[in-house]
């Protein structure tokens, strides 16, 4: 009976803890890679000051990374001068470091602008996370240490070629397989075993370009998986089992050769959006054991900003360097428009959207059709100087586990979402 009742016990704990990290954050755009949180019963008009800051550090490290949260610890990457990039674990509770990992040294220091710096956002699933350093430093680090238990770097072993402002892919988990995107003709994207790093396939688009600074996303047409991702000449879905590119999409390639915000999908739609060019979706179609990809609509004014957009019921949201968008997702029929707090990056989590503005602003706001509705705003405190005044704030906002975590360089600020 004593045994019974430890073994109820001990499952009780298990589900009580399972239910207490329901909520975390552990890649790029959150759990699905769609830009929404899990979390509920979060504060749905902020007071006047803001909501309530729990704590704040200002040595996370310089960069433009996103953090991951799972459980108890915070994951993201940054560097400290040009030499070293590195992978970092903070505690949740208070953002000290718990261990600090090497990953090589910044990509591309001479770049124009110059933005130099981490960018990527690490992927992490059990106790395993996969970081890309911004010089193309592949690595599978522990979580519980941070000892690095495989590694590869994308420009020497895979011939890869980055874009100007270097590598800012997020690496995409897929079961026990490792996707991303060196770049180039040899290998323009790559699956990898989880486990050991060793190469599953290569996928090779002749006149690819460089790897852009888009991160994949999994869509699956008539049973056909397959990883949606923007490279520099345009979208491309590349079938999850072997390799083989799949359909293009060409229409959505920036003018100023910046192809960043990652795709959103549903259903058989993609949206894309590119800088000084515009937006748009393609429709999905399984024909003969593939895919074809129909452009729907691709408009100037749709949302692009560096910032991506998230789709809530059946509408997108998103900005453009000087507003925000809601737009019918499926015919991309402008709703309303809004100049809100300029482009930004965002998140939704409980009927809200959280908007982390390029000029350092933060913003809580509906996620309604009917117009835009501000329910609170923020300016974070002590915010870093920028490196010039084309640098802006370009980290993701993040709600995991009650919390809100924005990020701009070495400072990260953890506020109380509820």
């Amino acid at each position: 009976m004593k045994s019974s009742r430890l073994t109820l016990c001990a499952i009780l704990t298990a589900l009580v803890s399972a239910s207490s990290h329901a909520a975390d954050w552990p890649q790029w755009r959150g759990p699905a890679r769609d830009g929404h949180s899990k979390e509920t019963g979060l504060l749905a008009e902020w007071p006047k000051e803001g909501p309530k800051l729990a704590w704040k550090i200002t040595e996370a490290g310089t960069g433009y990374s996103t953090p991951s949260i799972v459980g108890d610890r915070i994951y993201l990457l940054g560097n400290d001068g040009l030499e070293n990039e590195f992978v970092r674990a903070l505690n949740a509770a208070d953002g000290k470091t718990l261990w600090t990992a090497k990953l090589g040294k910044v990509g591309n220091p001479n770049q124009r602008p110059s933005f130099p710096g981490a960018r990527s956002t690490p992927t992490v699933v059990g106790d395993d996370l996969i970081a890309l350093g911004s010089d193309g430093d592949l690595a599978c680090v522990s979580t519980k240490d941070g000892k690095i238990r495989w590694q590869k770097n994308l420009r020497t072993e895979f011939g890869g070629k980055a874009g100007v402002w270097a590598y800012s892919e997020s690496p995409l988990i897929d079961g026990d397989t490792v996707v991303c995107s060196p770049g180039g003709t040899e290998a323009t994207i790559v699956a990898l075993n989880k486990k050991t790093g060793n190469v599953i396939w290569k996928c090779a688009i002749l006149e690819a370009g460089g790897a852009a600074y888009s991160s994949a996303i999994v869509v699956t047409t008539g049973g056909v998986k397959q990883y949606v991702q923007m490279i520099d000449k345009g979208l491309v879905g590349i079938d999850a089992a072997s390799g083989k590119l799949l359909w293009r999409f060409a229409k959505a390639v920036s003018k100023y050769g910046a192809n960043i915000p990652s795709p959103t999908a549903s259903g058989n739609i993609i949206y894309c959006g590119s800088a000084g060019t515009g937006g748009g979706a393609v429709k999905l179609e399984a024909k003969n054991g593939g895919v074809e990809a129909q452009e729907l609509y691709f408009e100037a004014k749709l949302p692009t900003a560096i910032g991506g957009s998230v789709k809530v019921g059946d509408y997108l949201y998103g900005t453009t360097a000087q507003a925000m968008l809601c737009i019918e997702f499926a015919t991309g029929k402008i709703k309303w428009e809004d100049r809100a707090i300029g482009a930004a990056s965002l998140c939704a989590a409980d009927g809200k959207l959280y908007l982390h503005g390029e000029n350092g602003e933060v913003a809580l706001v509906e996620a309604s059709p009917e117009g835009y509705r501000e329910k609170g705003r923020l300016t974070p405190s002590d915010a870093p100087k920028r490196s010039s005044p084309m640098e802006k704030a370009w980290a993701y906002p993040v709600v995991a586990n009650g919390r809100l975590y924005i990020r701009e360089h070495g400072s990260l600020w953890c506020y109380m979402a509820k």
